[in-house]
């Protein structure tokens, strides 16, 4: 699937043009739209292969996997088992991969509507930034600590990820050419649960799906305890850079909407349906 060697190798699958047995191609159905995700997570790096699973029902026959702009489609039979799932291998990933899919389920003489937007981003495009914590990778409950994410080459928008979590925490992205390359991703105020891995990639706005090769990771310890019961305190989702947490940077915006306006970053849970996968599906509408 995708460019070059990829080649996907589910059962009956099909990389077809816009009719299938003289139906054409669903945009909205009646029945329920199906659920999707992917089996790595938010970034998947060069050359690593990747299943997009679609959730359908139990009387869907057919499944199909589109890519988001594109003029065709792929598709799959649906298992002969009670997943109501079909999957769609990537065997090795490709720049031309990356981007937005959606899936949709035919059963009976009708299809159903597309489902949300799944983002594919894939990593190791360019070489990676340095990562660095300024006062420090030790910091004290409650104080401020900046994360600054450095490039060596010219790329215009910088993401922070925290190991653990489903979602990019803070993209930033320069106004202006300006050296260092560099985003300062400002945590305030900290508590236990920015306790953890981070690291952070860089990429071109024009190309809000190709990222380069993570940095090195970064350990912060966050020191002291939090307030006790009863007493207000942070809000949590200021871990994954949302609430309280803040993104700064000299000549830059924050985008925490997503890899591009409009979309929308957080990754809800859905069920996991393979043993030791961890589900990721995205809830922004096509825009």
């Amino acid at each position: 699937m995708g460019g070059g060697n990829t080649t996907p190798s589910v059962t009956a699958l099909l990389c077809l043009g816009e009719l299938w047995g003289g139906r054409a191609p669903p945009l909205q159905g009646t029945r329920p739209k199906p659920s999707i995700r992917a089996d790595r997570g938010l970034t998947v790096p060069k050359g690593s292969p990747v299943t997009i699973w679609c959730q359908g029902s139990p009387q869907a026959d057919v499944y199909r996997l589109y890519k988001v702009g594109g003029s065709g489609f792929w598709e799959a039979e649906a298992p002969q088992d009670s997943s109501n799932t079909a999957g769609f291998p990537f065997e090795s990933l490709s720049s031309y991969d990356a981007g937005r899919y959606q899936c949709a389920y035919h059963s009976g003489d009708g299809w159903s509507g597309r489902s949300d937007p799944l983002p594919l981003v894939v990593t190791g495009m360019y070489r990676k930034p340095t990562l660095s914590a300024h006062p420090g990778t030790s910091v004290s409950w409650g104080e401020k600590v900046t994360l600054r994410c450095r490039s060596e080459i010219w790329l215009d928008t910088f993401h922070l990820s925290k190991e653990g979590s489903l979602t990019l925490a803070q993209s930033l992205r320069l106004q202006e050419a300006a050296t260092p390359i560099q985003a300062n991703f400002t945590l305030s105020p900290v508590t236990s649960a920015h306790n953890g891995t981070y690291r952070c990639y860089s990429s071109q706005s024009s190309s809000p799906y190709l990222l380069s090769q993570p940095s090195d990771p970064l350990e912060l310890l966050i020191s002291g305890e939090d307030a006790g019961p009863g007493a207000p305190g942070p809000d949590p989702r200021a871990a994954l850079g949302w609430g309280g947490s803040e993104g700064v940077t000299e000549g830059g915006k924050e985008l925490s909407e997503g890899w591009k306006k409009p979309e929308r970053l957080p990754c809800p849970t859905i069920p996991t349906l393979v043993p030791g996968v961890q589900p990721c599906s995205w809830g922004a509408e096509e825009g």
